[in-house]
């Protein structure tokens, strides 16, 4: 095998909108170092002061050095052809393979990670790090965050590593059936692999253990290896990849339950990576109170805090909507409803109301109709399960819908008979979600035979 141990040093952590200001390649067969190529360069934008105290590398060291371009012909011949060795491999490789691109050159070579190499040839330690894992190899690094030093150092690493039994872990992990070395630097191997090819909900955890990503699948190890599948150059993948430090699930026995635990948890956890769903619902609710003058008044308000609407709707036109239907079948007096101004012919469109709003007709009259109303609206409100397979053998999986509110879902055993009042105890609450519901009743929809309904 012939490798290429490159280290590079750059203005900032991704590719896409940072430049490279120093790449040395150490090319060797494992046991003896051949061939290496060193190189200063002119990022063509501002080195980060920061970047030039790590370094050491100054705006006025790379002005006399050459733009990239002019070395990517000669870099291209070097690698392309080798095993792309690094510590932390995609930084490294995200970089090169960009910059390569701009010029024409499509570098797709195998890669090899030298901390996951380690990490199989030197388990147990606390850390991985080039310095840890050099001091406690005793591998002295010459010029720490000098490319030429810190390939060097990782060249040497490699070689000892090989020379420890190694190369049967290296043959395993360039198969690449596993997707080993597409994984953030944070996340091991053995995380993945105890995933199941089950549907359900996904979390990725930074290093605290807070989520910062929520994701649903209808297989969990293939989902979450795909986010890993493309190493996009860009800052927002490059710094979501930084964050993972671990990775949880909770496995359903549907799509659709994971559809909505992945809804329900969002609402919950509110991870900071996850854009849909996280805005805030335009959720508007139907309400009622008593006026001063003793009659009860429906009305339409975006969702309150603590109070329970008797339903909700998603935006306010669906709610006049429905308030306008309600009016003229219970004949309720569109003012006290605020569709209509007050004055001495109260109507909406060819209904008059019976004159509540000029107290001509008793609160008592007005307000049974109104309760009326109420019931007889969340009486009809669907109620229904979607009943289906269960995650173990001898239960089927519920999610309960009474009265137009999503209630909760979970699993009850398949010998006993299914009723309202078995769900209800079996299930586990959850509050209610316009999307959810939304998700859930055009599920109903689209497939009877897998809903019951009370």
């Amino acid at each position: 095998m012939q490798f290429a141990v490159i280290d590079i040093e750059t203005t900032g952590g991704y590719a896409a909108e940072n430049g490279i200001i120093e790449i040395a390649v150490l090319i060797t067969d494992g046991t003896t170092v051949t061939d290496n190529f060193y190189a200063m360069i002119d990022p063509g934008i501002s080195i980060p002061p920061f970047i030039e105290k790590l370094t050491g590398i100054t705006n006025e060291a790379v002005a006399s050095h050459p733009p990239f371009e002019s070395i990517a012909e000669e870099l291209f011949a070097l690698i392309h052809d080798k095993i792309f060795v690094a510590h932390n491999v995609n930084f490294d490789y995200s970089f090169v393979k960009y910059h390569l691109e701009q010029q024409g050159y499509h570098l797709d070579t195998k890669k090899l990670c030298t901390i996951r190499l380690a990490r199989k040839v030197v388990p147990g330690l606390r850390g991985y790090g080039l310095d840890k894992i050099c001091n406690y190899l005793n591998i002295k690094i010459e010029g720490r965050h000098s490319a030429f030093g810190d390939s060097a150092a990782t060249a040497q690493l490699l070689h000892q590593l090989i020379d420890m039994g190694g190369a049967r872990h290296i043959e395993t992990m360039l198969a690449g059936h596993d997707g080993e070395m597409s994984l953030p630097p944070n996340v091991n191997e053995e995380m993945v692999s105890a995933l199941p090819q089950k549907p359900g909900v996904y979390y990725f955890h930074e290093k605290g253990g807070k989520v910062i990503y929520i994701g649903k699948a209808r297989n969990i190890k293939k989902r979450v290896k795909s986010h890993f599948s493309n190493n996009k150059p860009g800052k927002q993948k490059q710094e979501f990849l930084k964050k993972i430090y671990h990775i949880s699930y909770q496995e359903t026995a549907t799509e659709l339950m994971a559809f909505v635990l992945e809804g329900v948890e969002i609402k919950k956890w509110w991870p900071e990576q996850n854009s849909s769903q996280k805005h805030a619902e335009r959720v508007f609710g139907l309400y009622s109170y008593i006026d001063a003058n003793g009659y009860k008044r429906l009305f339409i308000e975006r969702k309150l805090r603590n109070i329970i609407p008797y339903f909700t709707f998603s935006n306010l036109a669906e709610g006049y909507s429905v308030l306008r239907k309600l009016i003229r079948q219970y004949q309720l007096c569109p003012y006290l409803c605020f569709l209509t101004k007050k004055s001495k012919h109260c109507h909406l469109d060819d209904f008059e109301c019976k004159g509540a709003c000029q107290l001509n007709e008793p609160a008592t009259d007005y307000n049974k109709r109104v309760d009326e109303c109420i019931e007889g609206f969340t009486e009809h409100l669907p109620s229904f399960a979607v009943i289906d397979k269960g995650i173990r053998p001898g239960e089927r999986s519920c999610i309960l819908v009474e009265k137009g509110r999503f209630v909760g879902m979970g699993y009850v055993s398949e010998m006993e008979k299914i009723d309202l009042d078995k769900i209800k105890s079996s299930i586990t609450p959850y509050l209610d979600n316009q999307y959810v519901r939304s998700v859930i009743v055009k599920y109903a929809e689209r497939h009877p035979v897998h809903t019951l309904s009370f």
